[in-house]
């Protein structure tokens, strides 16, 4: 940490000398406001542990929900199956 800020002040002396101080100024506050948005935007995009836990929850629903459909549909499917075999074997 302490090479970054005398590296950054080295660069402030050596802009302020050749472009000036307001214009040094101006350069050093649009690069902290543009690396701070930068930071913001990436915290918004970033999940949380309750988010994550929300997925969770959610797609162990949608399982066991799917689950409860596939038995049901088999049994259904078994069923036919056999109603159709009891029928050929009437005949």
């Amino acid at each position: 940490m302490y090479l970054e800020a005398k590296e950054t002040a080295q660069l402030y002396r050596l802009l302020t000398e050749k472009l000036g101080n307001d214009t040094t100024e101006a350069m050093f506050k649009y690069i902290d406001n543009k690396t701070e948005r930068s930071v913001e935007a990436t915290i918004k995009t970033l999940a949380t542990k309750d988010d994550l836990a929300k997925v969770n929850l959610d797609l162990s629903n949608k399982i066991g929900d799917m689950m409860k459909w596939m038995f049901i549909f088999g049994v259904g499917q078994v069923g036919a199956t056999l109603a159709i075999i009891l029928l050929f074997l009437k005949k």
